[in-house]
């Protein structure tokens, strides 16, 4: 912009600065950054764009103005004038949310307006942290909650509602101070779930799934009660707070088992629904369960999600999107499998049913795949098994966390399903090496009938690798003892040899059951003599 459309900016007509916005805006309608424009005329442009804005009889224009803050918004420099107290409660105000004003309600013709002041709001509070302080103070947050009660209105169009539920998201994660009085002071919770449970009834009114629209704005929602959730201590909650709990995850339940008109944001909805039930209380996790007489007097099939008289389709909607995201993970690894292996693992550890079930699916019963690898093959356990030496320690640890739980913490039986060797490093991290159980607590009684075909290939199971192999002929078996002894003892110097050239570190057992390093490879020999020696006492005792 020259200094000739400066001047029309601060003195034209309405008219004439529109048609000038309009041709500014459609040039610049892809651009994040401007290096026409410099930071003086850029902050020129924006004092003499909110000029207009203060006069309510240059409304004909006031949509182009808001569009042109908002392309300049993109840029995270420059644009100090938009981030001024003022500048701000301009925006709130033309965006419906000022909560002081009678009528918080959008007119068909203030519309657009509100959409673009919206926008620019989103880009501000996002890239400036003063204006995250000012918005978080100056009713905005209130603006939003008072129009969030009337969303049952038909009038209010999906927009609107999306883009306030953008700010509010914005500002419950760049600011973590209101997320408090979000909860309490406006009871937050408690209209963000209505919001969500009005969404599912009406798409259950008309019989047809969420729409592209319904699930862009439920994403939004379900991103929202994941910031106000993250921080709460679930060990102590009130009566209310309990009853929030209980109510949202059988929401959850439902948004796991609904169908969308696009299989992309059906992923996308419930990748945002497994973010939300990772801060979920333990005890909470009952109402990912119904009772299979609701989907009976629905006429619905039962297929294979009963299990126990209870309906498991939101757990296997867990396990088929565990599924989906091992055949093809979603950005990096970490991002796309942590939060549902720790929601499985959360959900499996609270609720026996949800354990027995998942067990079932990921850990059925050994028959012949015990003569293959662990890791080799496509089911759940296969994959899940390849994972526990993975690179990405928060994804190995994780894999071995939830197998280890379906296995009740059980080393033996965990053992049996991995190998000794994929499962070396949760048990050398938990202390387990010599076996045993975990810390927690499972019912005593057992689930682990084996197959008969398992029972027969059992005894020739090699435990390290955790499949069924034939017996190899001992390689010792023609030398004297003079040459098993010199074997041993070249084994030894080359052992030492790698250990001082750094290339391995020698361990043993320490009394926590942890590794511990040893000074020299002969240590080991003389730990293995120590236990030798107790174990025999044990006998003669």
């Amino acid at each position: 912009m020259n200094n000739t459309n400066l001047k029309l900016l601060e003195n034209g007509s309405d008219e004439d600065v529109g048609k000038l916005l309009k041709e500014f805006n459609s040039q610049h309608a892809k651009s994040f950054v401007f290096p026409d424009v410099s930071k003086e005329i850029k902050q020129q442009i924006i004092s003499a764009l909110i000029m207009r804005l203060e006069k309510s009889s240059a409304r004909v224009c006031h949509a182009s103005c808001l569009e042109t803050m908002r392309v300049l918004s993109r840029e995270k420099s420059g644009f100090d004038a938009m981030t001024t107290e003022s500048a701000l409660n301009l925006f709130v105000r033309h965006a419906g949310l000022d909560c002081r004003e009678s009528d918080a309600s959008p007119t068909i013709q203030d519309v657009n307006v509100m959409l673009e002041a919206q926008k620019c709001l989103c880009n501000i509070i996002f890239n400036s942290p003063a204006a995250q302080r000012i918005c978080s103070m100056n009713g905005c947050v209130e603006g939003i909650v008072m129009r969030l009660k009337t969303y049952k209105d038909p009038e209010l169009i999906h927009d609107i509602k999306f883009y306030d539920m953008r700010i509010l998201f914005l500002l419950t994660a760049l600011c973590a101070d209101i997320r408090p009085r979000v909860r309490a002071e406006h009871h937050g919770l408690t209209y963000l779930i209505e919001v969500l449970d009005l969404t599912l009834r009406d798409a259950e009114e008309r019989s047809a799934p969420l729409t592209d629209q319904d699930v862009d704005l439920a994403c939004e929602i379900l991103k929202i009660l994941f910031n106000l959730t993250v921080s709460l201590d679930k060990q102590n909650l009130d009566e209310e707070e309990e009853a929030h709990f209980m109510r949202l995850v059988s929401v959850l339940h439902d948004l796991l088992t609904v169908s969308t008109t696009s299989k992309d944001k059906h992923e996308e909805l419930q990748s945002h629904t497994v973010n939300l039930l990772t801060n979920m209380p333990a005890d909470s996790y009952e109402e990912l369960l119904a009772p299979m007489i609701e989907i009976e007097a629905a006429g619905g099939e039962k297929q294979d999600i009963e299990y126990d008289g209870k309906n498991m389709g939101a757990i296997l909607a867990l396990l088929d999107f565990l599924q989906k995201r091992l055949e093809k993970p979603q950005r990096s690894l970490k991002e796309s499998l942590t939060p549902i292996l720790h929601c499985l693992c959360e959900c499996c550890r609270a609720n026996r049913p949800i354990r027995k079930f998942c067990r079932i699916k990921v850990l059925p019963y050994m028959r012949g795949e015990v003569r293959n690898l662990p890791e080799d093959g496509n089911s759940l356990r296969n994959k899940l098994c390849k994972l526990l030496t993975s690179p990405v320690s928060e994804v190995k640890d994780l894999c071995a966390d939830f197998l280890f739980v379906l296995c009740k913490e059980n080393v033996a039986r965990f053992v049996k399903y991995t190998g000794y060797g994929n499962a070396a490093g949760l048990l050398a991290q938990r202390g387990l090496m010599c076996g045993g159980r975990g810390s927690t607590p499972y019912e005593s009684e057992s689930e682990d009938s084996e197959t008969e075909e398992f029972t027969d290939l059992k005894e020739m199971v090699n435990i390290v690798t955790g499949r069924w192999e034939e017996d190899k002929p001992d390689p010792m078996a023609n030398m004297t003892e003079e040459q098993k002894e010199y074997e041993a003892m070249q084994l030894v110097n080359q052992l030492d040899k790698l250990h001082r050239d750094g290339f391995i570190q020698p361990v043993g057992l320490g009394e926590d059951g942890k590794p511990k390093p040893i000074g020299h490879i002969l240590e080991l020999q003389s730990a293995a003599n120590q236990n030798a020696s107790s174990e025999q006492q044990e006998e003669d005792e």
